[in-house]
């Protein structure tokens, strides 16, 4: 689908044809009859009449042939005067089947008209083809041929309509999957907007807005622009009073609020308001250069419902995930508390893995759940005894096997969760000191068999610890630990991301910098343990 700039994308679809029931537009009557007198006829006899204030365009076919050409190309003729043996005593009948059955067009009303009843008998058409009428030529006198017109035009009307609610239904229907599916305020409001768009083919100036002090928007009792289009579109992320205080906008919205069902319009412009559960306002305001009548009102109304289910939900979901992040992070920080010297250690590996994680491809949120979910990466360590976990020196092989167990422990901590965040720890507890080569812990994978989420942690956990002064070792120099990283690249660590952490050392030494603990000595200190010792590196 292509789009202007100004333009929401949302899920693809195909565009939509207009409606065939314009307001304006002339009943369209397919003539198909292979007599010239009879095209002028019914066309002298029709001339100036209306229904529901709408005239008469008439087309015309002198064969089965020419009404199959038409046809293919008019997807919004009401009805067909059809002659029954024109080209063949049966070609009549042939194209009542062309267009049910192939065309699958159930709504235009065809009457079938026959100077010659004894070839086809009416009562064996009507019982088999799926026809308004049968009428023998001679019988159509301006009377009878009104009624019959009027007739097949009002099951026409009723049809389309009924098909128009239909389809209006089903973009209801696909409109509010796609919403439920946003997982960010921002998302949700472009995708309601992209949405309405497709419903009733709405002009391209809207906007969403959300207010109440929400953390996306950064600032408190201020409405913000989230999502805009149109002419709105330069007001994105910015104050509503931004917005001229003479345009339609602030009006409809003030007047939306009063309404019970916080839906209001006025001339071209149309506005929402909802207050959900957790007490946020949220507002919807778009224009359009049409009216909309009593159907669409409804549609409206239906789609608005699951709108406010749909702000409701990922309000609701978004304070279990922040309560998760809590809890998280607080479990992370008391179980750092436990480790000598390790300071700021759980928030800057998450920044490295963040970074990490944009840097190898990974989108925001999912960077996000990594940079939340790294901050336990050392759980199973609540189980180690200080003397081991606080030893200055190399361990033994026997103090070696017990610190080796935390992965396994701290996974089956966390394992049972159906929590994404949870579920993306369990694996960064349980893979985090896998290695590239197969050579690590617990289970020996190697390459990609090692979760991406357990290779950018494994990471980010040595380069803090060999940034950092510890009980067993000085901060290294930034030389050495970028030197360090390339001699292990496709040995212990993943080579695309020591690839990311050497094209990018100033961004992680600037993390470094942000969050260094108090009792750093810096990053030129010389003396250091040698990395390849068995006993030293296995604290990482």
């Amino acid at each position: 689908m292509s789009a202007n700039d100004d333009d929401i994308l949302f899920k693809d679809e195909e565009p939509e044809a207009p409606s065939a029931a314009a307001a304006d537009a002339p009943w369209k009557i397919l003539i198909v009859d292979d007599e010239d007198d009879v095209h002028n006829v019914t066309r002298y006899m029709l001339a100036g009449q209306k229904f529901q204030n709408r005239s008469f365009s008439f087309l015309h076919a002198y064969n089965g042939e020419e009404a199959r050409t038409l046809l293919a190309g008019e997807e919004d003729i009401a009805i067909i005067l059809l002659d029954v043996v024109m080209e063949t005593d049966d070609s009549g009948l042939k194209l009542v089947r062309y267009i049910r059955e192939e065309l699958k067009n159930l709504a235009t009303r065809i009457i079938l008209r026959t100077g010659q009843p004894g070839k086809a008998p009416a009562t064996k058409v009507i019982l088999e083809y799926d026809i308004d009428d049968y009428k023998e030529k001679t019988e159509l006198t301006l009377e009878k041929m009104l009624v019959t017109i009027i007739s097949a035009l009002r099951c026409y009307s009723f049809i389309t309509t009924i098909e128009d609610n239909r389809q209006g239904l089903k973009r209801i229907i696909e409109a509010s999957s796609d919403i439920f599916e946003r997982q960010s305020l921002q998302k949700l409001g472009s995708g309601v907007l992209g949405q309405l768009t497709s419903i009733l083919q709405l002009k391209k100036d809207a906007l969403y807005i959300h207010t109440s002090g929400l953390a996306a928007s950064g600032i408190k009792d201020q409405p913000m622009v989230l999502a805009a289009t149109g002419d709105f579109s330069n007001f994105v992320a910015q104050p509503m009073d931004r917005i001229n205080d003479e345009s339609a906008l602030h009006k409809t919205l003030e007047k939306a609020k009063e309404e019970p069902h916080g839906f209001y319009c006025e001339d071209d412009a149309f506005a929402w308001y909802f207050k959900s559960k957790t007490g946020s306002e949220n507002c919807l305001y778009f224009e359009t250069a049409q009216d909309l009548n009593e159907n669409d009102r409804d549609l409206l109304e239906l789609f608005f419902t699951n709108v406010s289910l749909a702000f409701d939900n990922l309000f609701l979901n978004k304070s279990i995930e922040e309560t998760q992040k809590e809890i998280i992070f607080h479990i992370a920080e008391a179980m750092e508390c436990r480790s000598a010297e390790t300071g700021s250690h759980v928030r800057r590996v998450a920044e490295f893995a963040r970074l990490l994680a944009l840097k190898y491809g990974l989108g925001p949120e999912e960077a996000e759940i990594v940079k939340l979910a790294s901050t336990v990466h050392d759980l199973g360590k609540i189980g180690i005894p200080d003397s081991i976990l606080n030893k200055p020196g190399p361990l033994t092989p026997e103090e070696f096997g017990i610190i080796k167990c935390h992965v396994e422990r701290g996974y089956d901590m966390l394992r049972r969760s159906t929590s994404p965040i949870i579920q993306a720890a369990a694996q960064i507890v349980l893979l985090h000191h896998e290695r590239w080569d197969g050579k690590g812990y617990p289970q020996g994978l190697a390459g990609e068999e090692i979760h991406i989420y357990g290779r950018i942690v494994a990471v980010a956990d040595v380069f803090d610890a060999l940034s950092s002064k510890r009980v067993y070792h000085q901060a290294w120099s930034w030389a050495d630990i970028f030197h360090y990283f390339l001699t292990q690249s496709e040995r212990h660590f993943d080579p695309c991301l020591v690839d990311i952490l050497l094209a990018h050392q100033d961004e992680f030494m600037a993390i470094c910098n942000r969050y260094h603990d108090s009792e750093r000595e810096g990053p030129e200190v010389l003396e250091r343990p040698d990395p390849f010792q068995p006993g030293w590196e296995i604290r990482w």
